[in-house]
């Protein structure tokens, strides 16, 4: 299915693609500027979120490429996450498009909610490496899966969700767990948009005009996510958890 936009349109979606890749580089929750650009745009809900799969994945694998090539992550020590996350996201994109996903969606402002409080408030966020909390074991069959399926079947925030739980879960350095997290993320939104295509969901001419912008600002967001650490990371963290926050409560 395609719709007949104006070049106009599919530019400013290309430009809110960019700003929303330098974002997710760097916290998560570029889907709350890129999905509302769509559904402005007249674009039908669920295939929104399959165009959204679509650029979102490009940003992925640029900010993916960049963590890895700088040493910050190695996909051969979470292979297991990667698959699991993977079989979550198709399971969660599956059932989306046979569901609305409002049970799910009551949930999300409160963990949304408890990731922007224990970010701004936890001493010392993933500053340095601390006691894990839970099993690697359980972290790559679980709690991955899990992060996956929501991404299938919301999206926004995906990458926020993976950094965070490798920090709080893990006790991991923040700056690995967000590599971790565009590897993992990567992972979900290729699982994700593998079935968009497959139903038929995918706005092609818009989507890969954003994959332009998307990449763009991921390949930034990403260099300086290096460069800067957790005093980038966590304050960015904190302000989109309150803006993700914010549009589900009163949007």
């Amino acid at each position: 299915m395609e719709l007949a936009l104006s070049i106009d349109v599919i530019v400013m979606l290309a430009g809110v693609a960019a700003v929303a890749g330098f974002i997710d580089a760097i916290a998560g929750g570029g889907g709350l500027l890129t999905i509302p650009a769509m559904l402005l745009a007249n674009i039908p809900p669920v295939m929104t979120l399959g165009t959204n799969k679509l650029q979102a994945a490009s940003g992925a694998l640029t900010a993916s490429i960049t963590m890895i090539k700088k040493g910050v992550v190695s996909p051969s020590n979470m292979k297991q996450a990667i698959i699991a996350a993977f079989i979550g996201s198709a399971a969660g994109t599956i059932a989306v498009q046979l569901s609305p996903p409002d049970l799910l969606a009551k949930l999300i402002p409160f963990l949304i909610a408890i990731i922007g409080i224990y970010t701004l408030f936890a001493p010392n966020l993933g500053e340095v490496e601390a006691e894990p909390r839970v099993s690697e074991s359980t972290w790559q069959r679980v709690i991955s899966p899990l992060i996956g399926f929501y991404d299938g079947y919301v999206g926004p925030g995906t990458g926020m969700f993976f950094a965070l739980g490798n920090v709080a879960l893990r006790g991991r350095e923040i700056i690995a767990a967000t590599g971790t997290a565009k590897v993992l993320n990567l992972s979900t939104n290729i699982a994700s948009l593998i079935f968009f295509i497959l139903g038929g969901k995918v706005l092609w001419s818009v989507g890969l005009a954003m994959m332009v912008g998307q990449t763009l600002g991921a390949f930034a967001g990403s260099h300086l996510v290096i460069k800067g650490g957790s005093k980038i990371i966590r304050p960015m963290i904190v302000i989109m958890c309150l803006a993700m926050l914010t549009k589900y409560v009163y949007g």
